[in-house]
């Protein structure tokens, strides 16, 4: 199904129902929560979601997993997705917090067929298999790190969300415990709790989320590496590496070199 809201099919008999959605730029979808828990998988663009846990940057060909009920707002930047909405008791994944999940080859292949699945499918037949498939996928996804958490303690989640607004490598926990009048040791140990990663571990999440849409959009290696305060381009790939397995270069490539021509064809 194509462009249909979930309201008219929230309710069928089956334990996946899927729908294909075309986004505009700059469509926000504001904080809203579904009965079933959501697959988004963004076929395009960059998606960016937020719930009271944190921040989640999904490049393209890859999705986000939101459990059931879980009050979530999304931008969307040119996205064109597949959703599966599964019933809370049929949900594959284990996980309470959202995710942000690689999609492989053959998930890639069945969210596509999924635009061609009517809501009352025949589960004994080929949609029916597809269905089940997805879910046998959607179980083996693997995550991606790109999550930056926010803290519950109402000044520090400022300093993050102004931080997520504009990241820079460079700035230092030493000026956040000032900002909060606390010692050193007072704000690491508060951060920590606060978030479940030390201050210089987040730093570097917020920054690699905010790299990513600067590469899609044709900013090179350097420039963003400079944008975001790193000392030189290497230091930044260096990063890049470590956390995601890949250079920037090799990992924008990856976008497009598995799914760019089945896309074309959607």
């Amino acid at each position: 199904m194509l462009n249909i809201p979930l309201v008219e099919v929230d309710h069928a008999p089956r334990s996946v129902v899927a729908i294909g959605t075309d986004y505009p730029s700059g469509t926000l979808l504001d904080f809203h929560s579904h009965r079933r828990a959501q697959f988004l998988y963004g076929m395009s663009g960059l998606m960016e979601v937020d719930t009271e846990d944190g921040t989640w940057m999904v490049p393209p060909y890859n999705g986000v997993w939101l459990p059931a009920g879980k009050i979530h707002r999304v931008r969307m930047n040119n996205v064109s997705t597949r959703s599966l909405y599964i019933e809370p008791k049929m949900v594959p994944r284990p996980s309470v917090n959202c995710e942000v999940l690689v999609v492989t080859l053959l998930f890639h292949q069945l969210l596509l067929a999924s635009a061609g699945i009517p809501a009352l499918y025949d589960e004994t037949g080929r949609d029916g298999a597809i269905a089940q498939l997805l879910l046998f996928e959607l179980q083996s996804a693997q995550p991606l790190p790109l999550f930056a958490p926010l803290p519950r303690h109402d000044s520090l989640e400022k300093l993050c969300r102004d931080f997520l607004s504009q990241p820079n490598i460079r700035v230092q926990p030493e000026i956040w415990a000032q900002q909060l009048h606390c010692s050193n040791r007072t704000f690491s140990r508060l951060f920590r709790q606060q978030t479940g990663m030390s201050f210089s571990t987040w730093r570097q999440k917020a920054c690699l989320m905010a790299a990513i849409p600067k590469l899609l959009s044709d900013i090179s290696v350097t420039q963003t590496a400079l944008e975001l305060g790193y000392d030189s381009p290497s230091a930044f790939s260096s990063m890049f590496q470590k956390v995601l397995g890949q250079s920037p270069k090799a990992f924008l490539l990856s976008l497009t070199r598995k799914f760019g021509e089945d896309s074309k064809n959607a």
